[in-house]
């Protein structure tokens, strides 16, 4: 086997000699899945039970809400930088040792973040410095933890064949929804005696040191059966849910090569040119809403000066927006059966409406209804716009579409997050207004814009 497809494995690793193809061919064992499902949950669940803590950050530290905003944007920036990147190097170096390394960058951005926060937060570090030092490991996890996620879905390409391949990553993409809804329900629960607003990055951090030791332990970096390449995945936040990436041009180790090379396509490709002027209008609406909507909850609910009480609200209203995506995702377009326009359509008009009732409430069963029906309407939206850029080229160009759609996505939570927290603390409804104005364009847009090219 060449180096490039990561270090030559020992004997105990390996399938052996004696085992028959079939037994060769056979899914991944269950306990390994485990491990590879438990390493995308984790990072997801950490992730987005941080996002629902900052903005009681941003009260107990006296700091502007845009600043903890800016910190979370420095990590999704260098995610977007450093993925592809992990991405390629995950089929020279070992999917493994990608996996291993994107866990280390979990554990030590979680944990130094939440060590600084308690040593702010107890008077030990004043609050410039806690900021600053928070913000400079979080970018641990933007510059590292993006090294997991391509990793786990190489190893599972690399050793499945078609059929059980497409079980496995899909079984792997609901982690990383599951994730979403797990991080803010159980983040509460999290804060307390002694560690206060630290603990939900604490507690993760050591989640994250038993994934650890079951990767180093109980996963093996046995032989590859196909060639497989990692997947760019978007920085995770409630507002994503993964879904399953099935490589159709997959071949057997030593077998030729896809006779037709990876295509380039420009930016301006007028195939696929609508469809990511649409993704990157709806996403930066998305990436404003899950910026702002924590310190929105705080406001309306008068949750300043109640730290607990604020996480225990975000995560329940971040809990029923996750939870709605899903449906969206999982339910209603399969039963709908919905094109990818009609996805991205609908669903920008449930999220308009969600949008404006979320702008206009000031209780929490207003704002949880809003956010769910605004999270429901761009669950429907994402696939729209994913599998309409996919769908209006050819299978050699996918590749080259799916890097795309993946810096659409990563793009948007540079800095539209923090943008929509400024306007927020400047004047309220700014916000609201910028998210229904990009929504209403995509809308009427859309409709006329938005179309798949015929073979």
């Amino acid at each position: 086997m060449s180096n490039s497809m990561g270090p030559s494995p020992n004997p105990k690793d390996s399938s052996g000699p004696n085992d028959s193809p079939n037994a060769i061919a056979a899914a991944i064992p269950n306990g390994r899945l485990v491990i590879l499902f438990l390493v995308m949950l984790v990072a997801a669940a950490g992730n987005t039970a941080m996002q629902s803590i900052l903005p009681a950050i941003s009260s107990q530290l006296d700091i502007a809400d845009v600043w903890v905003s800016l910190a979370f944007s420095w990590s999704a920036l260098l995610w977007v930088i450093t993925a592809p990147k992990w991405a390629h190097l995950s089929d020279r170096r070992g999917r493994k040792q990608l996996m291993t390394l994107g866990t280390y960058g979990f554990i030590s951005s979680m944990g130094l973040c939440g060590l600084m926060l308690w040593l702010g937060l107890e008077g030990f570090l004043g609050a410039t410095a806690t900021f600053v030092l928070f913000a400079l490991f979080r970018s641990l996890y933007g510059a590292f933890g993006s090294a997991a996620p391509p990793a786990v879905q190489a190893y599972v390409a690399a050793r499945t064949e078609r059929a059980e391949r497409t079980k496995a990553l899909s079984l792997l993409a609901s982690s990383f929804g599951l994730g979403t809804v797990i991080g803010p329900a159980i983040a509460h629960f999290l804060v307390f005696y002694p560690l206060g607003l630290a603990g939900p990055m604490i507690i993760f951090a050591l989640f994250g040191v038993g994934v650890l030791v079951a990767l180093y332990c109980y996963l093996p970096a046995d032989t590859p059966r196909f060639e497989a390449r990692g997947t760019i995945t978007s920085y995770p936040s409630s507002a994503q849910v993964g879904r399953p990436n099935d490589e159709e041009d997959n071949a057997p180790l030593g077998s030729p090569k896809n006779a037709t090379p990876p295509a380039h396509l420009p930016w301006r490709d007028r195939r696929v040119l609508p469809w990511l002027i649409a993704g990157l209008i709806g996403g930066h609406a998305q990436a404003v809403m899950m910026g702002v909507v924590g310190f929105l909850v705080r406001d309306r609910l008068g949750l300043h000066d109640d730290p607990s009480g604020a996480v225990q609200a975000i995560g329940s209203v971040m809990f029923i927006g996750a939870m709605a995506t899903l449906l969206a995702q999982w339910g209603l377009i399969p039963i709908l059966s919905l094109g990818p326009k009609a996805s991205v359509l609908w669903g920008s008009i449930l999220a308009l409406i969600g949008v404006s009732m979320t702008g206009a409430s000031h209780d929490f069963y207003g704002i949880s209804t809003g956010f769910a029906l605004a999270s429901l309407g761009f669950g429907l939206y994402r696939p729209g716009f994913t599998a309409g850029a996919s769908l209006a080229v050819r299978r050699s160009e996918q590749g080259d579409v799916a890097g795309k759609i993946a810096s659409i996505n990563g793009a948007a939570y540079i800095a539209a997050p923090a943008l929509g927290v400024w306007l927020f603390s400047i004047w309220e409804p700014a916000t609201f207004i910028l998210m229904a104005a990009a929504l209403a364009f995509l809308i009427l847009w859309g409709k006329r814009a938005l179309a798949i090219p015929a073979d």
